[in-house]
Order: C-alpha cells, then structure tokens, then sequence
C-alpha cells in the first residue's frame, strides 16, 4: 500500500513539476540556493548545492571553523574561526576568503539587515562589531563572560545573547544597539542556541540541560517553556509556527508547536547533532550531525517539514558545527539583469535576462526601472 502510494505521490508530483517547466513557472539557470557548513576538522566551509544536496566546493578558512553566517544580500559569507582568533570572510561569487579579521575566540555571528555591520561574541566579554564596508572592528560593546550565541531583532536594534554553554552566567543579555548598553539581563537556565520569531515577540532559547526557554522581548522575561530534551541549538519555520531542536544526546530532533509550546513530533538519526537551518521557504531543515568516532564522521541531514521525516542525507563531511543558509535576492532594476546577471537570482530563479526583466517590472521594485 505504502509503495502504491508513494508511486502515485510521485506520479502527481513529476507531472506537476513538468507543467511548472514547461510554463516557465520553474526554470533552472546557474544560480542555486547556497548551504554553508562549518567542517571542523578540515578547516573548510563546505558549499552545499540545496537543490541537489551535494557539496560543490570546499573553501579553505581558519582553523576550527565554527559558527557562520550570511549577509542578507548573500555576497558574503562570516566564519568564526575558534583556534585561529580570528574570522574569515568568504565571497560568495567566487567562493574565495577575501578578508581575515583577528578577533579573540570567536564564537556566535549575527549580521544587521543592511548588511553593514557584524556582530561576534568573544571570550574577552564582549561583542566585536566588525564595518563590513572595510571589514575591521571598528567597536567591542561590553557584555557580561563568556558570550556564546547572538540574534539580531530585523529592525537591527537589540541584540539577545546568550552564555552558559562554557560558563556558569545561565543569562540571556539584551543589548541596545545604538547605544551599546546592555538594558536587561534575563535569567535563563544553560542557555545555548536562540532564535526570534519574525514578528520579534518572543526569543526562544535552547536549554543545554533540558527544554526550550520562550522569552517575551516587549517584558524581556521568560513567559513559558517547552519541555524537551537537553539541545544545544533551535530553529523556527518563516512563519513562526514551528520550532526545530537539536538534542545533544537523544540522537533526535524535536519539533514543537510554538502555539502551545509542546512537542509535536520528534525525528530520529544515527548521530549526536551541533546545529541546524530552515531554508527560506520553510520546506526543509538541514542539520549537521556528527557520529561517535575519531575523528567524528560528519553528515548533513534534510528534513522536510512536511512530513517530518529525513529525505536526504549529505555524507562523507568531518567535525560539522554551525550551518547558514543564503536568502533569497531579488533583482531590482534592469541593470541586475543584463549581462548574465539574471544568474545571480534565486529562489526564484530565471531562464532569461527576459523573465528577470518582467519580474522587475510587475514587482515595481524600488529604486528599479
């Protein structure tokens, strides 16, 4: 039953996919949805093709690369290299580093929505704040030990940051961005990953031991908490609706509602978890899972959020840590797409300078046409 099922799901689904070609409603060019993987033990950022879930090319960065994160614009690439102090800057054109920036033990990444500042926890209690116009610090703001992750409100004007995973703080900061100064600290039991909704009214905040912690950012208190194993790192859905957690030891994934802040399903695998990423259309969550050996064979796993089941898995990695993945860009005026430029573009994606030149113009894009 179960195969006559799946043949006739994917009857449908090849039959639907082949209109869409045809149609022109999807077409296939050069540009791809970009995955970005920290590779520990290699020292690398493995470049992951999300439409066929391979690695298309290996970057070398600095040594014990760990957490990452992307510009909104998708030009550049942030990597914060532990053992080395300092972060690399991968241009994602060419999938080269461009810029290495010393900064004492980098760990958690956030970038501003404009794209023009970086913000890094470090072990000296602070938070570099890295010009990405020249690629320098250009200020350090005061925090409290041993900051570990950060997420930035989309207005880019408070920063969350947590500590606890190699400290005993157990308190999450909330720091005002224009100012520098922190304007609550919140008490948060081992607090790990951490995560805003899109509306910026709640924080979740993954429990090293045990739980998802929910913050109300208009009150900076926690309001509720999701009862869930010990994690180490938590996701949401574009819409909110769904958390994703990584758990240390549980050799799973669980996934809550954030409604009723329960759990509503959970994903077995065959390895201990670091960290995940939702693509941008909330279809799928990529996780980086490591096996108990020496050194650690490292995969990347796919979920798709339908279903909650894996449906693909990216092999033969080492050491896999933090994971980003590219937003989706636009074109914006009749520039963007000549010349081959309509590569650049996707999700979505154009089979011509003349469908990139008729999304520009029916999207009245700013500062286009």
């Amino acid at each position: 039953m179960f195969t006559s099922t799946l043949r006739s799901c994917c009857f449908s689904l090849t039959a639907t996919l082949l209109w869409l070609f045809i149609s022109g409603a999807i077409t296939i060019t050069h540009a791809q949805a970009r995955a970005y993987v920290a590779e520990s033990c290699n020292n690398t950022v493995d470049v992951i093709d999300t439409r066929t879930n391979t690695v298309i090319v290996k970057i070398p960065v600095g040594a014990f690369p760990h957490f990452l994160a992307v510009t909104p614009d998708a030009t550049r690439v942030y990597v914060s290299n532990r053992q080395s102090n300092s972060v690399s800057v991968i241009d994602t054109a060419t999938n080269t580093v461009i810029s290495t920036i010393p900064i004492h033990f980098p760990s958690g990444i956030a970038i501003s929505p404009d794209s023009s500042r970086v913000y890094v926890t470090t072990s000296d209690s602070s938070i570099a704040v890295i010009d990405t116009s020249t690629n320098t610090v250009i200020d350090n703001i005061p925090d409290s030990f041993a900051p570990y992750q950060l997420a930035l409100t989309r207005d880019g004007t408070r920063l969350y940051v947590t500590h606890g995973v190699i400290s005993f703080n157990n308190t999450v900061s909330v720091i005002d961005v224009a100012s520098h100064q922190k304007i609550a600290t919140i008490p948060v039991r081992a607090p790990a990953g951490i995560v805003l909704t899109p509306d910026n009214t709640r924080a979740y905040v993954a429990g090293r031991e045990g739980g998802v912690f929910v913050i109300d950012t208009a009150t900076n208190t926690v309001i509720n908490f999701v009862a869930a194993n010990i994690s180490l790192d938590v996701a949401l859905t574009p819409n909110g609706a769904r958390g994703y957690l990584t758990n240390v030891f549980a050799f799973n994934v669980q996934v809550f509602d954030t409604t009723s802040n329960t759990i509503a399903d959970d994903i077995p695998f065959d390895g201990f978890f670091a960290f995940l990423a939702v693509t941008s259309d909330g279809r799928r969550v990529y996780v980086t899972e490591n096996l108990n050996t020496s050194p650690p064979v490292g995969a990347v796993a796919v979920i798709e959020t339908a279903t909650n089941t894996i449906v693909d898995e990216i092999t033969g990695l080492q050491c896999v840590n933090g994971i980003a993945i590219a937003p989706p860009q636009f074109p914006r005026s009749k520039d963007d797409c000549k010349e081959g430029g309509y590569q650049r573009f996707g999700p979505p994606e154009f089979r011509n300078q003349g469908q990139c030149l008729k999304y520009v113009k029916e999207h009245a894009v700013p500062n286009g046409p």
